[in-house]
């Protein structure tokens, strides 16, 4: 994996193929004598499309994963039904197609990363040779190959959640789902989950990702739904949700200071109320991978303004 930064493409413009549909899906926990515990799931209604990154986004607790576990068929719903290509997600059949990285990756820590995937591709009765090859492209995909025979006793947390993604992905799934992929992962291995995520859209998967991380879901979903204490808050395409559409935003490279003064007169003469003109901010994220690819690239000497873009310019009128 490379850790230059993930881009969007357009994706499902209604016309895709729905391969996730919940119609009034929702579930509660009850005691031991049938009063209600918890409302995990207020009735939920989505339509996942095929060849989308979809994120469910929300804070610890919102029910993020209870929709995966109902997705899978792991626990039952109180009411309302889950469709997963087609059939009733209660139909375990259909999970052959599926992949899954759970919130807490449950693996054999005795088993070096080879043995690992060839274990569990021996549940989907792949071939030997099939297991060979795909642990080997996966093990690569991940970013482990230094590290193939190590025991996964002796791997980071980081580590053991590359060799989950590299698990959910051994039956090569057409519907891929992860629950808080980059957690334990440095901004580095962050990067290159989110890149890895990307690209497998660009292989034709569907991705279900869950994450109370902001900028991870922005920087790949293309469509997000909110949940907040098991409700649905809000949902739509990330680019239509962040868009601010009474601020209008112009950038320009090597504008000279006397400029700036003319842009201001026509700003106010068309009306342009709250000028602001000065530099645009990257993000943190952005701006520590670019201090790391430089200090590689030069040992022993600090990043520069230039680096960083300094000699940019923003105007934006609101």
């Amino acid at each position: 994996m490379n850790v230059s930064g993930p881009s969007r493409s357009g994706v499902g413009d209604g016309r895709g193929d729905v391969i996730v549909e919940t119609r009034n899906l929702s579930k509660t926990y009850r005691d031991f004598w049938g009063r209600r515990k918890k409302v995990a799931l207020k009735p939920l209604d989505l339509e996942i499309r095929r060849g989308e990154i979809f994120g469910l986004l929300g804070p610890n607790g919102s029910g993020k994963t209870t929709t995966l576990k109902l997705l899978l068929g792991l626990i039952f719903p109180t009411s309302g039904e889950a469709l997963v290509f087609g059939s009733e997600a209660t139909d375990v059949r259909k999970n052959e197609r599926i992949g899954y990285l759970p919130e807490e990756s449950y693996l054999y820590k005795f088993l070096d990363a080879e043995e690992t995937l060839d274990f569990y591709g021996r549940l989907f009765d792949m071939p030997p040779d099939e297991r060979r090859r795909r642990a080997s492209m996966l093990i690569d995909m991940v970013g482990l190959t230094r590290d193939r025979k190590r025991q996964l006793r002796e791997y980071s947390k980081g580590m053991t959640r590359r060799i989950g993604v590299a698990q959910a992905l051994i039956n090569d799934p057409e519907l891929v789902m992860l629950d808080e992929p980059t957690s334990g992962l440095d901004p580095i291995g962050t990067r290159e989950m989110k890149d890895l995520i990307v690209d497998l859209k660009a292989r034709g998967k569907t991705v279900i990702m869950c994450s109370h991380l902001l900028a991870d879901v922005e920087d790949v979903c293309d469509r997000i739904a909110v949940l907040h204490q098991g409700e649905l808050k809000e949902l739509g395409r990330v680019e239509d949700l962040l868009r601010v559409g009474d601020v209008t935003q112009i950038r320009a490279r090597g504008l000279p200071p006397a400029a700036e003064a003319e842009i201001r007169e026509v700003l106010a003469r068309h009306g342009g109320t709250g000028v602001e003109i000065g530099n645009p901010k990257t993000t943190l994220e952005d701006l520590f991978l670019e201090v790391v690819r430089d200090a590689e690239a030069r040992p022993g000497r600090r990043a520069t303004a230039s680096l960083r873009g300094g000699d940019d310019h923003s105007t934006r009128a609101g």
